[in-house]
């Protein structure tokens, strides 16, 4: 069973453009459709619709087979460390 924090986790990668659905698959053991559907039922009807819009747009890096083949990582190289949804100090 997931916790908020890892909800709250899973929402947040989800939004990141850059974090494909396979980085949360590995994280978490969600499959592309989990994700949709625990978007769909965490987020408001409009917020979901959204997101549905730029993961779909081409906008997004969302699926890796879509993907730049230059990105090789799932978060940018001066992202601060996360720690339970919380940006940890330096």
């Amino acid at each position: 069973m997931m916790t908020e924090v890892d909800i709250d986790r899973i929402i947040e990668m989800a939004w990141e453009d850059r974090t494909p659905f396979e980085a949360i698959e590995i994280q978490f053991g969600l499959s592309e459709a989990q994700v949709i559907e625990l978007m769909r039922k965490n987020l408001k009807r409009k917020s979901f619709l959204l997101w549905r819009e730029r993961v779909n747009s081409g906008v997004s890096q969302k699926h890796l087979m879509k993907r730049n083949p230059e990105i090789d990582r799932f978060k940018c190289t001066m992202q601060r460390q996360i720690s339970l949804n919380k940006i940890s100090k330096r």
